[in-house]
């Protein structure tokens, strides 16, 4: 607040305070005190008027009486303002004004009762009733400001007249016309008496009143003065800001006719000042490719008297075209019509040239991952279907009589093929992280079993290379809790594979604990190693993608460098982090914390007995796979068991020969010509026909594909490339539960059902036979 306003308003609140009851008692207090010797000029006149009409003696005490009484009064008010700073409350000290005042008053009394007991005639006995008139009027003049001191004045004075009455007229029969004078001065007295006081009450009442209008009009009057002087400076501003402003401010009249430019407006459009007041925005801006639909609603607004905001296209003088964005103001009269219109406008040809190719870019960043998708997935599909067939081959290798020779090539193929299946996993990894479609499940698992599973996994690898692999567990673990079980191992397995891949003497040692942190367990897991370690400028480097420790060390150890920064992207991606801990030479050590919700009783499943594998029920089973060694290899992991498999070599060719004669099971591949396994499998399931379990057989490891085949109404999913025990365990599975939901018995086919019909040999479809019997004298049980 500006600081005369400020100071007539500190006026008006200590005007307040000094007229509030405490004010205005003190006020009282002080008045008293202060005309002491003013109020005893008229007490020293009485004294010397009746030392002169009866005798010296008599204006002595009447002057005694009456200066005793204002002694006491006076002593008591001036120790009033005293009192009240040190606390007294006051309440007590208006009770003491008041008593002080009484016996003020009695002291008067007493002077007029004795004038009047000397008074030989009328007149003298009128002077004793001026004095107490004079008295009771001196009391009304303080009555506004103390108002019980007042009546306790009055009241001794009421009682002094009835004395005066008494002593006047001691037997009650007053006679003749003294006293009807007496009586009719006393009224007269008390009239006038009445009227003081009251007028006087008035009065400081008005005076009040007006006091303080005037110093709240002249706080109203500084505001005003005030606040038009913050419009003039403000309006100056204002004036400077939309001179200088970098963006068009146009003002218009109520008939959209331009009154004012600033300076951006002819940088801008090119047009002065001069050629635009005068002339409407839109007839000076508007163009060709202005579009009209825009404009209209411009307009509706600006006649509606509302803001309103928009892009347009609007021509400078040259002719070029430029995008404005523009925000139109209406300002409206004291009857509510436009009086003025104003105008802020922007040029964003380039904001909009700027979105405009980012948008591009991001359609063409969108592009691309969607490519580099397809791509991963092509490339995903199209490894693991060879590698299918290498892997699948070497274990069937292995499993026969082989030199030594022959079983270390047998081994040197299937660990190659297992080093691609890992690389081609971290690329998927990688995708899938980048996508944020990496899933992280949640359930309950034993800690120690997980990080003793990891640790038993590479102990037969450091055994190799001569190293030790040791646990130490520095605290009690949970028996159980909340965690993705298979993620945490793929981090343990990553380094810890990684810290004997490098170490070349000495060992690798995984400690672990855990300690409680707020409702969550934190899982802390070391694992050192004595290898040579990382050198410090490349610490932090080994986490990025396709980095390692050293330029060399892809070609002496393998890997892509993938596996460490997938790891720390899956820590943090279950609420950790993966950290390089600095330490002594040899080695190095790197840190997993978790941090982990213990798993409650209704959370923890029961232990599901070991599964048995045994041989399969007798079953008819069709093979829809287009590449002749999947084939080969399915067909050679199931020759020993009680199986008639028929193979199609599309998916049309699949529909046909399950629609001929319903299989048990049908081992279905995602990829293939004429018709995917996906729609086949779909055209199946709308068959009349006793419904098959249906397996996918896939080389596509993504969940959106294992989703997609589920929902397509497949039963199980396989993906290449295929181990033996794993598709037994599948097939054994998906039976099991398909036969039961369909309520019949595994194998509920005779001997005869198994090939017949197209599904014998010379039919569509027919591949081979596995069960007893023969067909053209050529045996067929392997």
């Amino acid at each position: 607040m500006p600081s005369d306003a400020q100071e007539i308003d500190d006026k008006i609140s200590d005007f307040q305070h000094r007229n509030s009851r405490d004010g205005l008692f003190l006020r009282y207090a002080r008045g008293r005190a202060r005309h002491f010797l003013y109020r005893q000029v008229a007490t020293v006149l009485g004294a010397v008027t009746l030392a002169v009409l009866f005798a010296p003696w008599a204006g002595l005490a009447a002057v005694g009486f009456a200066v005793v009484g204002e002694l006491v009064d006076c002593s008591v008010l001036l120790s009033v303002p005293g009192l009240h700073q040190a606390g007294i409350p006051m309440f007590r000290l208006r009770l003491a004004a008041t008593l002080s005042a009484a016996i003020q008053a009695v002291g008067i009394a007493a002077a007029v009762l004795l004038a009047q007991r000397l008074a030989g005639n009328e007149a003298e006995a009128l002077f004793a009733m001026t004095f107490l008139s004079a008295a009771a009027i001196n009391a009304g003049i303080a009555a506004y400001y103390f108002p019980p001191a007042a009546l306790a004045r009055l009241a001794v004075y009421g009682v002094t007249l009835v004395v005066y009455l008494y002593l006047r007229f001691p037997d009650l029969t007053p006679a003749g016309s003294a006293a009807v004078l007496d009586l009719a001065g006393i009224v007269m007295m008390g009239f006038m008496v009445q009227a003081f006081v009251r007028t006087s009450w008035t009065r400081a009442e008005s005076q009040h009143r007006q006091r303080l209008s005037v110093l709240e009009l002249s706080r109203d009057v500084a505001r005003a003065n005030a606040e038009l002087q913050h419009r003039q400076k403000e309006l100056k501003q204002l004036s400077l800001v939309a001179r200088h402003a970098n963006d068009s401010v146009i003002v218009s009249g109520a008939d959209r006719r331009i009154l004012w430019v600033n300076d951006a407006f002819t940088r801008t459009t090119g047009f002065s000042r001069a050629e635009a007041v005068g002339r409407s925005p839109a007839d000076l801006l508007n163009g060709r490719g202005t579009d009209l639909e825009t404009s209209a609603r411009l307009e509706a607004a600006i006649q509606a008297g509302r803001p309103f905001r928009t892009e347009i296209l609007n021509y400078t003088k040259a002719g070029k075209p430029i995008w404005v964005d523009t925000n139109l103001v209406p300002v409206l009269d004291g009857r509510g019509r436009v009086d003025t219109v104003i105008a802020i406008e922007r040029n964003v040809t380039e904001a909009r040239e700027s979105a405009r190719m980012l948008a591009e870019a991001t359609r063409a960043a969108e592009r691309g991952a969607r490519a580099k998708a397809a791509f991963l997935a092509n490339v995903s599909h199209e490894i693991r279907t060879p590698m299918n067939g290498i892997i699948g081959i070497s274990d069937l290798l292995s499993e026969t009589p082989l030199s030594s020779e022959q079983s270390g090539h047998v081994d040197t193929i299937r660990t190659s093929a297992e080093a691609l299946l890992t690389l081609v996993n971290d690329v998927l990894d990688v995708s899938k992280l980048e996508a944020e479609k990496l899933r992280i499940e949640a359930e309950p698992f034993s800690p120690l079993a997980c990080i003793r599973s990891a640790v038993e996994l590479l102990r037969g690898q450091a055994r190799d290379k001569g190293l030790y692999l040791d646990m130490v567990q520095d605290s009690a673990l949970p028996d159980t809790l909340l965690g993705d079980e298979g993620r945490i191992r793929q981090v343990l397995v990553n380094l810890i594979g990684n810290a004997v891949k490098f170490t070349d003497a000495g060992g690798v040692r995984v400690e672990f604990s855990a300690h409680r942190d707020g409702d969550r367990i934190r899982l802390d897991l070391r694992v050192r190693d004595t290898g040579a370690g990382i050198p410090e400028d490349r610490q932090e480097a080994v986490f990025d993608q396709f980095e390692q420790a050293e330029p060399g060390t892809a070609r002496k150890f393998g890997g892509t460098g993938l596996g460490l920064s997938i790891s720390r992207q899956l820590a943090r991606a279950m609420g950790g982090d993966l950290t390089l801990e600095p330490t002594d030479p040899p080695g190095s050590c790197f840190y997993l914390s978790l941090k982990l919700r213990t798993a409650t009783p209704d959370r923890i499943a029961p232990a599901a007995p070991p599964v048995q594998q045994a041989p399969l029920a007798r079953m008819s089973v069709v093979l829809a796979d287009d590449n002749e060694i999947n084939c080969k290899l399915i067909e050679a992991y199931l020759k020993d068991q009680d199986i008639a498999l028929h193979i199609a070599r599309d998916g049309r060719e699949a529909v046909d020969l399950v629609a001929a004669h319903p299989p048990d099971l049908v081992l279905m591949d995602m990829s293939m010509p004429e018709i995917d396994g996906l729609q086949a499998t779909r055209m199946i399931r709308e068959m009349p026909i006793p419904q098959p379990a249906i397996i996918a057989l896939t080389a596509n490891a993504f969940p959106s594909d294992r989703a997609r085949c589920f929902d397509a109404g497949m039963n199980g999913f396989l993906t290449k490339p295929l181990r033996r025990a794993r598709l037994l365990e599948v097939i054994a599975e998906v039976m099991a539960k398909h036969d039961t939901e369909n309520q019949k018995p595994l194998g509920n086919k005779g001997p005869d059902d198994v090939s017949r019909g197209p599904m014998s040999k010379g039919g569509p479809g027919w591949r081979s036979q596995h069960g007893s019997g023969t067909t053209n004298g050529k045996s067929i049980r392997s």
